[in-house]
């Protein structure tokens, strides 16, 4: 085959130009769908939206495995990691679409409604959602389509093959003689019309200038109306930042006085109280609820008890508001892990508002052993009724560390309930309270393999040295919390390569449902690698357990260690 021949069998560059420019194109389309679907969302509600409809159904659709392994290796951006992860993927679809599109329009649509519905279907799945709920998904579908008929057409359809079609007789053409190479020959040369070097007929040329103008404008019309589209959200959220801006009432049962020596203020080791900043989030809301205080409403009902609906005034006038310092602990939290914390919470205590309704715990004969409590972005959680009502200080929380709740923490009202994991007590946006029977109903973590009841197991943590830290020869000081909330911590012993444990030294305990801290001399270190241990006992005996189990199905166990160089 002649040189001529290859040459004019590889694509042009401007037709590799035009295929690259289809797939910016998809990029573009997705970017302005999405766009209008936030516009959309802005009636309907922000849970519609596809993006956070989509990334709510795969949360809940995800194994426990999976879920477990994104909060040990993410943790708290674990919600970040996969929104990102989200946009990967579109991205990568939306540019094979709009590449496959340029050959085959129909692929354009195909895969637009492809990926407005999967976003509909999400969009109705959520808790509460209307008929309307799939409208920002169906109205994106169309948008995103529509930009990328536009600039498909700018690009251009791909090549058409420059060599004519083999005859009946297996030679090109119509059937007439071979000539040139086929005949043994050399192919006479011809005269190559304008635009034959793109592979174009008439009109079908890339047109890069008009493709980066339409383009452009299509990205940028697409980044305002999302900015727009959440600036006017922000706006119409203003009455929920605005009802948070209130001054906490004096609790009729203040915390008691933390006392001298409960904070041991060792460099690393954590502070008794938690910042409210750097407590920990886990939670399973992609868009944080934002609330109207002034619109909200607690709804109490379900077997034993009277129905009652409580507005925020309601509760934040109640004359027996409590304050208490408790540690909150996720059952996500590996041994040593960070997923605790404690705080100074102020609510109404969770007993009292029950009894007002005339419900009975089980073990005074009450019908319903199950407090099933709903949050606004439709989480249920479920709570053992004798737990919540013998005697602990169960709260409905309206405030954390003397200030209002914040809305990452669930303002305006949250359940807090010492001595058990927050997966079956601490539900956060709370909109609802119902009576029922562990057997009448699964809370959400249950049927993903978690255990209906979780209490809280003993715990010790290390803060310092951090694992794999560099000590110096001689006095090494170790220190950690250790907790059980609800029964209090009574010893916290250290052993260093697997030697005998010794006793550490505890700081004042403020109350048996905050952690404590502890400190341990070890004297002597000699340089090389070292192992230190933590165990600790609960204030009635019981010994922390040495064996290794995973957070699921119902909270780690095993002894925190680390390893240190003495140098």
């Amino acid at each position: 085959m002649s040189e001529t021949k290859q040459q004019n069998r590889e694509p042009a560059p401007s037709v590799r130009r035009g295929g690259a420019a289809a797939a910016v194109g998809g990029l573009v389309a997705a970017g302005a769908g999405l766009a209008a679907a936030e516009v959309a969302a802005v009636p309907v509600g922000p849970a519609a939206a596809p993006l956070t409809a989509v990334g709510g159904a795969v949360i809940d659709l995800v194994p426990r495995p999976l879920k477990e392994f994104a909060v040990q290796a993410f943790g708290t951006t674990d919600k970040a990691v996969l929104l990102g992860g989200m946009i990967a993927v579109l991205a990568v679809a939306a540019a094979l679409v709009g590449a496959a599109a340029r050959r085959r329009p129909w692929v354009g649509g195909a895969g637009a409604g492809a990926l407005a519905a999967v976003a509909a279907v999400a969009a109705l799945s959520r808790p509460d959602a209307g008929p309307l709920a799939v409208l920002p998904a169906l109205l994106g579908g169309a948008a995103a389509y529509l930009v990328l008929r536009l600039l498909l057409h700018a690009v251009g359809p791909p090549a058409r093959s420059a060599e004519p079609e083999r005859g009946a007789g297996g030679t090109r053409g119509t059937g007439a003689e071979p000539t040139g190479e086929e005949s043994g020959g050399e192919e006479p040369a011809e005269a190559e019309p304008a635009g034959a070097a793109a592979g174009a007929g008439p009109g079908e040329g890339f047109d890069r200038r008009r493709f980066v103008l339409l383009a452009g404008a299509a990205a940028a019309v697409s980044a305002g109306a999302a900015a727009g589209a959440r600036a006017y959200a922000s706006r119409t959220g203003a009455g929920a930042e605005q009802s948070m801006r209130f001054a906490l009432p004096r609790p009729a049962s203040p915390a008691r006085p933390v006392p001298d020596g409960a904070d041991l203020e060792i460099a690393g080791l954590a502070p008794f109280f938690t910042p409210t900043e750097d407590f920990y989030r886990i939670d399973t809301a992609l868009a944080v609820p934002r609330i109207d205080a002034g619109r909200w409403s607690l709804r109490l009902h379900g077997a034993g008890a009277r129905e009652r609906v409580f507005t925020f005034r309601d509760l934040l006038d109640r004359s027996d508001l409590a304050e208490r310092d408790i540690t909150l602990t996720c059952v996500s939290n590996p041994v040593g892990g960070s997923y605790a914390g404690n705080a100074r919470w102020i609510g109404v205590p969770l007993a009292a508002l029950l009894r007002e309704a005339g419900v009975r715990p089980p073990s005074e004969g009450g019908p319903a052993d199950q407090l099933v409590s709903r949050s606004s972005d439709g989480m249920t959680i479920g709570t053992p009724v004798e737990d919540v009502m013998d005697g602990r200080d169960a709260l409905l929380a309206l405030g954390m560390n003397g200030r209002p709740l914040p809305a990452e923490h669930g303002f305006p009202v949250r359940m807090v309930v010492p001595g058990l994991y927050g997966y079956v007590s601490a539900c956060k946006w709370l909109t609802e309270l119902e009576l029922t029977t562990f057997d009448a109903f699964d809370a959400y973590w249950v049927p993903r393999g978690w255990s209906a009841r979780g209490p809280i197991k003993v715990q010790s943590r290390i803060d310092t040295p951090r694992d794999g830290a560099s000590a110096g020869p001689g006095g090494v000081t170790v220190a950690g919390v250790a907790w059980a909330q609800h029964t209090g911590i009574g010893r916290v012993e250290v052993r260093v390569d697997g030697g005998a444990w010794r006793e550490a030294r505890l700081a004042e305990e403020a109350t048996a449902d905050t952690w404590r801290q502890w400190v341990f001399d070890w004297e002597g270190a000699e340089p090389g690698e070292h192992v230190l241990a933590v165990r600790a006992t609960t204030a009635d005996g019981r010994v922390q357990t040495a064996r290794e189990a995973p957070p699921a199905p119902d909270g780690a166990t095993g002894h925190h260690e680390v390893r240190v160089t003495v140098a």
